[in-house]
């Protein structure tokens, strides 16, 4: 056993929990890293942070960003954050938080995480109307034409940005969609400033949606909440009309996320 591989001593990392620590690490900045990014953080030899991501990565927990050499979170770890907010406790009071918006909204709200390709609905409570659009709870919808995925799209920082619009074909799902890298880049830039996102018939011919931030305890974009209702029953600007109960819906699951 080398010196690197030694636990137990005073100051050192065990073996068993320097894994656990890096996937911590890359989860809290937020934005791929490099391992020469964790060294310091992290406290070990390069070549220890460098095995590290590597059986990260083969093990679908981490995956390379575009530029080929940082990292972020892969489908195994990204499944695993989905899986710890649908823990049975935390869905319980998730659910009742998103029940008394619906209640006040009266139309079907969903709660979305971003995942690699677009935004999964994790929870989502139904209108009591009969005319409803069906997403069910697992659905990935895109991020450039969503009210849910352009408020994600929104929080990344400019650069990751610009990478998202020249890598992504902007598919036209209705006539509405925004399709033109420049005009959706000045949306998201509008849509960061007053701080909610919304969806004008976008993504489905006939339904309109609006969506604000669920933050984490760093200020940081973890998921969205979101209502979305045919426009026989409300216009985009009247759905607006129901933001306060939205933004207090979403301040109750930040909080719920701190406890």
């Amino acid at each position: 056993m080398t010196a690197e591989d030694t636990s137990g001593k005073p100051g050192q990392i065990p073996t068993n929990l320097r894994l656990l620590l890096l996937l911590e690490e890359v989860a809290k900045a937020g934005v791929p890293v490099t391992p020469a990014d964790l060294v310091e953080a992290l406290g070990l030899p390069k070549p220890t942070v460098h095995r590290l991501f590597h059986t990260a990565e083969s093990e679908g927990f981490l995956q390379r960003d575009i530029d080929g050499r940082s990292y972020g979170p892969g489908p195994r770890l990204r499944r695993l954050s989905v899986n710890t907010l649908s823990s049975q406790r935390l869905r319980t009071v998730r659910l009742a938080i998103l029940n008394s918006v619906v209640e006040s909204v009266e139309e079907t709200c969903n709660i979305a995480v971003p995942d690699r390709d677009g935004m999964i609905y994790l929870d989502r409570i139904e209108t009591k109307w009969p005319l409803r659009i069906q997403l069910p709870i697992g659905t990935q919808v895109p991020f450039h034409c969503t009210a849910s995925g352009k408020m994600y799209l929104s929080s990344l920082n400019p650069r990751y940005i610009d990478r998202f619009l020249n890598a992504q074909v902007l598919e036209a799902r209705t006539a509405r969609t925004i399709t033109n890298p420049g005009a959706l880049k000045a949306e998201l830039s509008a849509t960061r400033k007053r701080g909610y996102a919304t969806d004008n018939e976008e993504f489905m011919e006939g339904m309109v949606a609006v969506a604000v931030p669920i933050l984490d305890d760093q200020g940081r974009l973890v998921s969205t909440l979101s209502a979305h209702t045919p426009m026989q029953r409300l216009s985009l600007e009247q759905i607006q009309q129901h933001l306060p109960t939205l933004r207090e819906g979403a301040e109750k699951l930040s909080e719920l996320l701190l406890n």
